[in-house]
């Protein structure tokens, strides 16, 4: 009986902070269902999509809504590591005595927005790594831990490409999710109009806290997970690896890098949450189904024959996940 009144309570918390989001964003549901699961499984997230569609909107109003400490990094090709993670500065005391102290960045927060990641430098891009993987910064000798919960959440825009640097793979296997943000529908973009020229604006209430949003993730963590799907959430990501004998076809011809170990981890962490949000204590096949698009497009890596054959990490993953849960549904 307590696992069940745990359950309702993170569902109805969970159902008014998308409530409260919904004030401000219209629409964009797959979204805004993808961050909550990547702060609840305790990763980070990357957002591609044009300027304009609400990216940085959603994760100030997220921060509203969760009570959280809220920063925004905008990368650029001069922004330096120190200006991510904070650097050593010289103090004065009272007496006039000098001593150096450590002056937090802006890394140093909840949520953290990296606006357009890919302007920045690789070297500035991986003053990240440590961050997103341990929760620590290290400053000289002295490392600091950064409070959970703790959230990236990058965006990048697809269609300016001059002047910016891809990101590393090592550092895009770091993320839990790359979520694509489309545009709007003809109704979803009247509603955002009439928003805009009405009178009131609209702010959202705080509903949560810091304690309550990890209690609700301690709930996520006893969300069961039978043996057929956790096969079920292997057989995807061997079926990327172009050299594995479960391959999928389209993988051998057209995957140069299949999903890493982290990969396997991912689609199941994600789909423990999701499982939550649906009002279950027990992952099931669909669950890993629905996050396996968001978790594996960014993990796969393509040959110059995918590109010259027009094909895409989307094209080969709606195949590979219809043909291996054909397989595993037959068996």
């Amino acid at each position: 009986m307590g696992s069940q009144a745990d359950l309702q309570s993170a569902v109805d918390r969970l159902n008014a902070v998308r409530r409260e989001i919904s004030k401000i964003i219209v629409g964009q549901d797959d979204v805004v269902e993808g961050v909550l699961i990547c702060l609840l499984a305790g990763g980070h997230v990357l957002l591609e999509g044009v300027p304009g569609l609400g990216k940085t909107t959603l994760l100030r109003t997220l921060a509203k809504t969760l009570h959280l400490k809220y920063s925004r990094i905008q990368f650029t090709p001069d922004l330096m590591p120190a200006d991510i993670v904070g650097s050593m500065i010289i103090d004065t005391d009272e007496h006039g005595g000098k001593g150096l102290r450590f002056q937090a960045g802006p890394i140093f927060a909840n949520l953290v927005l990296a606006d357009e990641i890919n302007r920045a430098t690789p070297k500035t891009q991986s003053a990240l790594l440590e961050a997103m993987q341990e929760r620590t910064v290290t400053s000289g000798t002295t490392t600091h831990e950064l409070e959970r919960p703790f959230l990236v959440m990058a965006t990048q825009n697809p269609i300016e490409m001059e002047g910016t640097y891809p990101l590393p793979e090592a550092q895009l296997d770091r993320f839990l999710m790359k979520i694509l943000v489309s545009y709007p529908s003809r109704e979803e973009l009247s509603r955002i109009v009439e928003r805009t020229i009405a009178r009131e604006e609209l702010t959202p209430d705080a509903v949560l806290n810091r304690e309550e949003i990890l209690e609700v993730r301690q709930v996520c963590r006893r969300v069961l997970v039978a043996p057929h799907v956790q096969d079920y959430a292997i057989q995807l990501v061997m079926a990327t690896q172009p050299e594995q004998a479960e391959a999928h076809p389209l993988a051998r011809k057209y995957v140069r890098y299949g999903s890493s170990p982290r990969g396997a981890q991912a689609l199941v962490e994600c789909g423990r949450v999701l499982a939550l949000m649906r009002g279950r204590l027990h992952l099931a096949s669909e669950d890993v189904r629905t996050v396996a698009p968001a978790v594996l497009r960014h993990r796969i890596i393509l040959n110059f024959d995918a590109h010259a054959d027009a094909q895409t990490p989307e094209t080969i993953l709606n195949a590979l996940i219809q043909d291996v849960t054909a397989q595993v549904s037959a068996a």
